[in-house]
């Protein structure tokens, strides 16, 4: 029986396993880099240019990764999020002021800063949480700026895991689409039922009501004086 034995091997050591989905989880964070990141940048031949990903916050890779690496994302996510609010109950007592300037050295001396301290303290301790788990600033500084922003007022499942029709080529591998929920979500839509017209029905709109052709309506009083001129002759 597998008592203890949570999660699959992928055929790697336990080293080799937290190194692979930690970086497939950075990966799927360092897509939501702005494109200006790409401008100029090579690979290390110095030819060959760096496009930014054709759709961001989605990474493909096999289906067995990818239900791997979703609690791993949706865990950094949740710590992200909840260290919003202490981010935003500091910034009443931050400073405008550029580092190493006289303002900015008042500041430090002054008890705003050491309010902002106590305030700021849970939000670095969810960024260190973080970073230990993903060992990237760069996708942490991403995480915490803008994909936790997103996901506010959601309660979870930040993402989704979609299997592809093709196989992998070469191990013919099933494919999935692990991404960010909100950016790509599919909208059903239901089709109209078409109005059928029935020749047997009756019409209900007036517009579509047979016209009937009226007999000329006889004056009363010319009738009668007809009459009168006919008995008088």
């Amino acid at each position: 029986m597998r008592h203890k034995k949570k999660g699959r091997r992928l055929g790697r050591s336990s080293s080799h396993r937290k190194a692979m989905l930690r970086n497939l989880a950075t990966g799927l964070f360092l897509t939501e880099r702005d494109d200006s990141y790409y401008e100029g940048l090579t690979m290390a031949d110095g030819k060959s240019v760096v496009n930014p990903p054709r759709f961001k916050g989605r990474v493909v890779t096999t289906i067995q990764k990818a239900k791997e690496v979703k609690p791993l994302v949706e865990k950094c996510i949740t710590i992200a999020k909840n260290s919003i609010p202490h981010e935003e109950a500091a910034e009443e007592f931050a400073t405008d002021a550029e580092r190493n300037t006289e303002a900015w050295r008042q500041w430090r001396e002054s008890e705003s800063w050491k309010k902002w301290v106590a305030a700021m303290a849970p939000a670095v301790t969810a960024r260190r949480r973080v970073f230990a788990m993903l060992r990237d600033k760069e996708a942490v500084e991403i995480l915490f700026d803008d994909v936790a922003h997103r996901f506010v007022d959601r309660p979870g499942g930040y993402t989704r895991v979609l299997r592809l029709a093709e196989p992998r080529l070469g191990d013919a591998g099933t494919q999935a689409i692990l991404e960010f929920v909100g950016v790509h979500d599919r909208v059903s839509q239901v089709s109209q039922k078409p109005a059928f017209v029935d020749d047997d029905a009756e019409p209900t709109n007036e517009a579509e009501a047979p016209v009937v052709d009226e007999a000329p309506a006889v004056d009363e009083a010319a009738g009668e004086a007809e009459s009168t001129t006919s008995e008088e002759e």
